[in-house]
């Protein structure tokens, strides 16, 4: 299979994926490959998200909050300690309510989308991260 050709808004960019779902790691692998990110990692939980982050230090992060192992806020939380320059993406099921343990400000999430999300929202997420905006 041919790689993508590049793209100025994601070249160099790297991605780690993070979600306790098979069928979700292969879409977001998938989306984020289709768009010229380099998928360099992806784990099923918290525990191994952070291990895969001590080892490959990535553009940005895709954390779905449903994990096998852990919590999304803790994962998140240990993303900011370990890469401070990596960019999150955080994909939840339900929109994101004040109390429900989703970090704020500049312990939490660049971008967080709900799903089902439409491909424009999930690229203009990364491009926003990997710009250094926040979205």
């Amino acid at each position: 299979m041919n790689e993508p050709s590049t793209n100025p808004h994601t070249e160099g960019a790297s991605a780690i994926v993070v979600a306790g779902d098979e069928e979700t790691r292969v879409l977001l692998r998938g989306l984020l490959r289709l768009h010229h990110y380099r998928v360099i990692g992806e784990a099923e939980g918290s525990t191994e998200g952070t291990k895969l982050l001590r080892t490959h230090p990535p553009s940005v992060m895709v954390v779905d909050a449903a994990l096998a192992e852990g919590s999304f806020p803790v994962l998140i939380r240990e993303a900011r300690l370990l890469r401070p320059e990596m960019r999150v993406v955080l994909v939840t099921p339900t929109p994101v309510r004040a109390g429900d343990g989703t970090p704020k400000g500049a312990d939490g999430p660049d971008a967080t989308l709900t799903r089902p999300f439409r491909l424009a929202d999930f690229l203009a997420a990364l491009r926003g991260t990997v710009a250094g905006r926040t979205g």
